[in-house]
């Protein structure tokens, strides 16, 4: 089955906030869907969600329009909100059993859902505490389960980890990783793009409400360049003259910072063999070298890349 965004836009009054996005997300796979505040990530996800009306463009699940608004087809769907969306004032058990009265079940399936959920996010042994007990990481899983009881076919994820501890954080991702090798549909929003690396296969993202890039992470990250440093105390012309073509020079306030490129006048293109070239002809020549750093390719380079390193509040 195949969840399909097809040419989605939304205006509020003159502001376009989704601008022609197209997606195709399969079974049992989980996508990322990045971008910084305001590039229209939530109000994309509210309209998958049936929350936000789109100005034009459709959803489909499997072929047909997606009608969440319809109380069957909204069965197919799990949320887990930014904020959170439980009750402080219930156990996490009487939570559970509240939003899973809503699907209709039984009294015996729904508590057997219940007791599976509950394991599946590590809160059995504190099933009877209230939720207003909890700690932040526990009420996350806790709005986790709440999503995931009813085995929806599509889960849109927004922010699901944001504010937990390392262990929560953990427990969280090995769920929606197994949840990713099943078949349900994973819509993953976050602004922690070392999660989104370390779950999903494929990402898109957006900015000023459209889709920049989309595809395997893998190739997305071809597109950027390892970045490798040299800081070194003095400078002189027989080295310039050697380093020409394999480092941009920039001259600063205590002293020289080299930006190697790989496949320079060596021919080299790998980056450590490049930085090992450089550093050879330093030594050579006698250059004090002061600091060495290196950057792989990553989602967050990337990113910051594509979108600016501009403030964005809204």
């Amino acid at each position: 089955m195949t969840l399909t965004l097809d040419h989605l836009r939304k205006s509020y009054d003159e502001r376009l906030v989704v601008d022609d996005v197209c997606l195709e997300i399969e079974d049992g796979e989980i996508f990322g869907l990045l971008g910084p505040n305001g590039a229209g990530k939530t109000t994309t996800m509210s309209i998958v969600a049936g929350l936000v009306n789109a100005d034009a463009g459709e959803v489909r699940l499997g072929g047909d329009v997606l009608n969440t608004r319809d109380p069957e087809r909204r069965r197919v769907l799990g949320v887990v909100p930014q904020d959170l969306a439980i009750y402080p004032d219930l156990s996490g058990l009487e939570n559970l059993c509240f939003f899973g009265s809503m699907h209709g079940f039984s009294r015996a399936e729904l508590r057997q859902r219940v007791d599976r959920t509950l394991e599946q996010v590590g809160l059995t042994e504190h099933a009877r505490r209230l939720a207003g007990t909890y700690s932040g990481g526990m009420k996350r899983r806790l709005n986790f389960a709440a999503a995931i009881l009813h085995d929806p076919q599509l889960l849109i994820l927004d922010e699901p980890t944001v504010g937990v501890d390392p262990q929560s954080r953990s427990h969280l991702l090995d769920v929606v990783r197994r949840l990713g090798s099943g078949n349900t549909i994973v819509i993953y929003a976050s602004h922690y793009m070392e999660e989104v690396e370390a779950v999903c296969r494929r990402a898109a993202i957006m900015d000023h409400g459209r889709i920049i890039v989309c595809g395997e992470i893998s190739n997305l990250l071809e597109q950027v360049d390892e970045a490798m440093t040299v800081d070194v105390g003095t400078w002189n012309d027989a080295v310039a003259r050697r380093l020409q073509d394999s480092v941009t020079v920039t001259a600063t306030k205590t002293g020289t910072h080299l930006k190697i490129r790989p496949g320079g006048a060596s021919g080299l293109t790998d980056p450590g063999c490049e930085l090992a070239r450089v550093l050879s002809i330093l030594a050579e020549e006698r250059i004090p070298i002061g600091r060495v750093d290196t950057h792989e390719a990553s989602l967050e380079r990337l990113f910051l890349e594509l979108t600016g390193r501009t403030l964005r509040d809204g």
